[in-house]
């Protein structure tokens, strides 16, 4: 699950988004509201994380343009003590919580843990696909009651495949879960060989692998439900 958080005071963007990497999200963060919405255009994200004074564009303006391209993305502002008419008018735009400053990074991340439940899951915390259960709020995978130990990577890729409920995902979408936007692509092999890694974790030996390629489009993990 890709998490974008947006603040302009360095400590607290590097906090939060250290916090949410620990946790297994993936994250993309910015100190600029102009950057930010260049990468509302350019990424897929799951919860965006908005401080509403950000430099060049604000909070709302962001709010504003997800709400009007209806993306489907949870939306946590985070306002100053002192700014009530703000925060009126990000629930009234569309906000689906906020937190005022100064907080308890534990109270962010529990705020986004409860938007990610309530955007994916209607209630359910687990998906079934492939013969795998796969606990979102733990963000822990079993079969048959027995975990598999998978790093944080591994665990995010395997959340996205899950989170699209059998459709296609882009090997170019695989690509920005794992790595920063920015990062150098490099080695083309480099999703072919994390793929392969982690089916080797997650399959059982002489039965189809829970995550299926379809050439020349990406890959899919069968049977969500």
């Amino acid at each position: 699950m890709k998490i974008l958080v947006a603040e302009d005071y360095g400590p607290l963007r590097l906090s939060i988004s250290a916090a949410l990497r620990e946790a297994g999200y993936v994250v993309a963060h910015t100190a600029d509201g102009a950057e930010a919405g260049w990468m509302l255009k350019e990424q897929e994200f799951a919860v965006a994380v908005l401080d509403i004074m950000l430099p060049n564009r604000s909070g709302l303006s962001l709010l504003e343009e997800i709400r009007k391209r209806d993306l489907d993305m949870a939306v946590l502002l985070i306002t100053a003590r002192d700014a009530l008419e703000d925060r009126v008018a990000g629930l009234d735009m569309g906000a689906d919580d906020y937190l005022v400053k100064p907080f308890a990074l534990e109270e962010a991340m529990a705020r986004v843990r409860a938007l990610s439940r309530r955007r994916f899951g209607k209630g359910s915390t687990t998906i079934r696909a492939g013969g795998l259960e796969i606990d979102t709020v733990a963000k822990q995978v079993s079969r048959s009651g027995e975990v598999i130990e998978l790093t944080a990577k591994e665990y995010s890729l395997l959340e996205l495949l899950a989170m699209k409920g059998g459709e296609v995902v882009s090997r170019g979408d695989v690509w920005e879960q794992l790595y920063d936007f920015n990062f150098e692509r490099g080695n083309s092999n480099v999703v072919e060989v994390f793929i392969s890694n982690l089916r080797k974790k997650i399959e059982i030996p002489g039965e189809p692998s829970p995550i299926q390629t379809r050439r020349g489009l990406g890959y899919v993990l069968r049977e969500v439900n």
